[in-house]
């Protein structure tokens, strides 16, 4: 099975930077898409970023020009450069690995267990 592994949530000040990271198990990383969810307080779970197999990123809106999503696939590992944080950025964040089987018109989502990101002063 494949498992993920988040690491690199913490407190922050606003203004501040994190740096996300997901290592995932198993064989053929590559052919999966990775992303990051959030969930706050209150609020659905949401995608944040996503980046495919071959390097193509997806931003939600309220992250676009602070976040960056990227990918090592040598390394089976998925990482969320987060700057210029602020309150609304509080949340768990999740790490999703998704496979697509597009003949069958399916999708199977694998999940980590989440990591806190808190940005307060």
């Amino acid at each position: 099975q494949v498992q993920l592994v988040e690491s690199g949530g913490g407190l922050v000040q606003p203004g501040g930077s994190l740096r996300l990271s997901c290592v995932a198990s198993g064989s053929f990383f590559g052919i999966y898409t990775m992303g990051w969810y959030r969930q706050g307080p209150e609020k659905k779970r949401e995608l944040v970023a996503a980046i495919t197999g071959i390097g193509a990123t997806t931003y939600a809106d309220s992250v676009m020009g602070r976040f960056t999503i990227s990918r090592d696939n040598a390394k089976k590992t998925v990482y969320l450069q987060m700057n210029s944080l602020n309150s609304e950025d509080t949340a768990v964040y999740y790490c999703n690995a998704r496979r697509t089987f597009s003949a069958a018109g399916d999708n199977y989502d694998y999940w980590g267990q989440g990591t806190q990101v808190t940005v307060s002063t």
